[in-house]
């Protein structure tokens, strides 16, 4: 009987995540049976299955609680808890900055305009979040601190950043390992537009496309993924990670955000990756 694998997510998630025919078919390639299960589903018997995996639970964000406790309850389940419990929130990153890596500049619940970081515009977004939901572009400090207000306002934490403006010319670099190694890189496209504001339907799987990484965001990257260890003492190496970087003014490649939780892989844009998380996945099971 081959070995069960469920390859987890919300409701919507497992709807429309384009990585999941990829994955599944390519652990159906590797010999091992892929059931698709929404984490919150109560009739779910959770110790039938040899491997969880966390995939698309893009709801987390508003039941984070709920999230946690379901992932602490889940035998063999990867990314680990001790990494979700760590990454679902963004104040991860000053663990990251005091650990001597490079961040974009982070400033959190500020109240004043002086707090503010030096920039032109700014990037406003709650610390708990996901697919970019109360997350916003503003040029005006006023507005920035009125968003701000809103967030710590309904007990949540804001955090503040500079809008870099290499964003709108090059856009992100999604660096993403899987196994515990470098895999493919990926270009986001600048997904926030200037005088927006606050929206709820952006959609960040629209302007991607594959690319090569320069040796220096090689080198930050790797520096990013070797420092989990140290900074979650004791959890198993994520099966996956991406990590989102961004030049800054100098041209220089700045972490904007580590994603443990629940990463779109872009399988699409790396077809090849789907059978690299398939040998993953079987390095687990072998474990």
């Amino acid at each position: 009987m081959a070995e069960r694998v469920a390859l987890v997510g919300s409701e919507r998630g497992l709807r429309v995540d384009p990585d999941l025919p990829l994955a599944v078919a390519a652990l159906g390639d590797t010999g091992y049976a892929a059931d698709l299960v929404r984490w919150d589903d109560a009739d779910v018997d959770w110790s039938g299955f040899d491997l969880v995996v966390v995939r698309s639970c893009w709801d987390y964000a508003w039941r984070l609680e709920e999230f946690l406790s379901w992932a602490q309850a889940v035998p063999r389940l990867r990314n680990a808890v001790e990494l979700l419990r760590w990454n679902t929130d963004k104040t991860y990153l000053r663990d990251l900055e005091r650990a001597g890596l490079p961040v974009v500049p982070t400033v959190w619940s500020p109240v004043r305009a002086e707090d503010l970081p030096e920039a032109g515009e700014w990037v406003v977004k709650p610390s708990v979040s996901a697919g970019s939901r109360d997350t916003a572009r503003w040029s005006e400090p006023a507005a920035v601190l009125a968003h701000v207000a809103e967030l710590t306002g309904a007990g949540r934490t804001a955090m503040v950043q500079p809008y870099l403006a290499s964003v709108d010319d090059r856009g992100e670099t999604a660096m993403l390992f899987i196994g515990g190694r470098f895999s493919h890189a990926v270009r986001k496209g600048a997904l926030l537009k200037p005088g927006e504001g606050v929206r709820q339907d952006r959609d960040s799987r629209g302007d991607l496309r594959p690319m090569t990484p320069t040796a220096g965001q090689r080198s930050v990257a790797q520096s990013v993924f070797d420092a989990i260890g140290d900074l979650v003492p004791g959890a198993a190496t994520p099966l996956y990670a991406r990590i989102d970087l961004v030049a800054d003014d100098a041209g220089r490649p700045v972490l904007l955000e580590l994603e443990l939780t629940e990463p779109s892989l872009f399988l699409p844009q790396a077809p090849e990756a789907a059978a690299t998380l398939a040998r993953a996945v079987e390095a687990e099971l072998r474990r």
